[in-house]
């Protein structure tokens, strides 16, 4: 799934999921054929748990909690083995891992041109003096804005950009040659070393996870 909000844009793959916080208004894209099971947590039954909205792992367990507590009527007893069922729920996703699949979007006209243009064209490769000349700003000021706005450096968030962009290649079975070079990358192992850096897998390995 591709969940897009004014915040930004999250890439949730296989066996993992997205934490959105209530009140978000968000958009869903399905890529490819997915099934999707989701739990609503009130406030109230877990004040502690992530205050922003995320791409997070799935453990095993976790897993196989949200399909047993299908089958759970409500309200469910708190002390009996659907109430504990629940309980376990909240348990484990208080250590769910966040996993770096969010693009944030920043907010001022002049960056957001930029990264509507790198995402149209993610094997763009012009720089960041490159994108100063057209928009007539000081090379300075749009560093400095996507650090404030983004959190990342230019080359960084364009190096996010085409990451995500590469999952949701690889969710349709596109082989890494190809999503290496439609990304702009010199080489497959220059994508793959990349990739791997990232999230800590080679990209033939990512959607391998059950």
């Amino acid at each position: 799934m591709v969940v897009q909000s004014e915040a930004g844009r999250w890439v949730v793959p296989p066996t993992r999921a997205i934490w959105m916080v209530a009140g978000m208004t968000h958009t869903i894209r399905c890529v490819g054929e997915v099934h999707m099971r989701s739990l609503r947590v009130a406030p109230v039954a877990a004040p502690k748990l992530l205050d922003q909205t995320q791409a997070v792992g799935i453990s095993p367990l976790l897993r196989e909690l949200i399909r047993a507590a299908m089958d759970v009527r409500q309200p469910h007893v708190p002390g009996t083995r659907d109430g504990r069922v629940m309980r376990l729920i909240l348990d484990e996703l208080r250590a769910l891992p966040v996993l770096p699949l969010h693009l944030p979007m920043p907010t001022d006209a002049r960056l957001l041109r930029i990264c509507d243009a790198l995402q149209q064209r993610f094997d763009d490769a012009s720089t960041m003096a490159d994108w100063a000349r057209r928009l007539a700003v000081d090379v300075k000021t749009i560093q400095r804005l996507f650090l404030k706005q983004t959190g990342l450096t230019f080359g960084q968030w364009r190096q996010q950009a085409r990451l995500l962009r590469a999952l949701e290649l690889l969710a349709t079975g596109e082989k890494v040659i190809d999503v290496a070079l439609a990304l702009g990358y010199e080489s497959p192992s220059a994508f793959a070393s990349m990739f791997r850096k990232q999230f800590g897998q080679p990209p033939g390995q990512f959607f391998a996870e059950t």
